[in-house]
């Protein structure tokens, strides 16, 4: 690279795999519970504002890996030469880069010109093992990456494929902003219907120590209010609900 320009794609470090036990304890606990948890430990931007799920019910945890979209510069490059050009970028690079159980997080600009991904890439991208897409901006082929099976969240469809418009991809396994969050590779992203949210990896552990207590009690609030309980004893517990959780808590771990 000289001082003029740079060589394509930017690659940054491959992060370290995740903890397989720590995953698959993620992968119960719901987004809300995960973004209300980091909340509670002082970090406050974790929702990736905007993608939705293409599909109702999906539900992911896994490792980060990361794409990032730029703004063309045709003296760089430029997307002229649709995907014989793409193949030599970012996107093509990150998608022979995936491992299994890996989460892409995209870096977009919730872009409406941008097809980030198009049927034969999510197909790829599924054969690879990853998990699934989140994606701020949009996808291309909607009705044939729907029948993929793939969990992806994205901000919606367009025809155009990824750099027919104002954004290249540039780099992968960089950090990256999404829906005004801050997404490292090697972070964890948990996401369902509800939406995408960035658990910083460092935080990962707490998070789902937290979670495990608060889904348990929460399932014993919700069972008392459809019961008929008051819901200012049962949400949140009071100190003698809470003393009434741990009771059947511990009924129900010794059985």
């Amino acid at each position: 690279m000289d001082d003029a320009i740079w060589d394509l794609p930017v690659r940054g470090p491959l992060p370290a795999e995740p903890d397989p036990v720590l995953v698959a304890g993620l992968s119960r606990v719901s987004s809300a519970t995960a973004c209300a948890k980091l909340h509670g430990q002082g970090i406050r931007r974790t929702f990736v504002e905007g993608p939705r799920p293409i599909a109702p019910g999906q539900k992911i945890a896994g490792r980060v890996r990361t794409l990032q979209f730029m703004p063309q510069r045709e003296d760089i490059a430029s997307g002229l030469g649709q995907e014989y050009v793409e193949r030599h970028t970012a996107l093509w690079a990150v998608l022979e880069a995936i491992e299994p159980g890996d989460v892409l997080v995209v870096q977009a600009y919730g872009s409406a010109y941008t097809g980030c991904f198009g049927d034969m890439l999510v197909r790829y991208f599924k054969r690879r093992g990853g998990a699934g897409i989140v994606v701020d901006g949009r996808i291309r082929d909607l009705p044939r990456v729907s029948g993929v099976g793939l969990p992806i969240w994205c901000t919606g469809a367009t025809p155009h494929y990824a750099s027919q418009a104002e954004l290249f991809p540039w780099a992968y396994d960089v950090p990256v902003a999404v829906g005004g969050t801050l997404a490292l590779p090697g972070d964890l992203a948990v996401a369902d219907d509800d939406g995408a949210v960035i658990v910083p990896r460092r935080r990962a552990q707490s998070v789902l120590d937290a979670a495990a207590d608060h889904e348990q009690w929460e399932r014993y609030s919700r069972a008392r209010i459809e019961e008929g309980g008051a819901l200012s004893d049962y949400y949140p517990l009071t100190p003698e609900t809470r003393a009434e959780y741990e009771r059947w808590r511990d009924v129900k771990e010794s059985q």
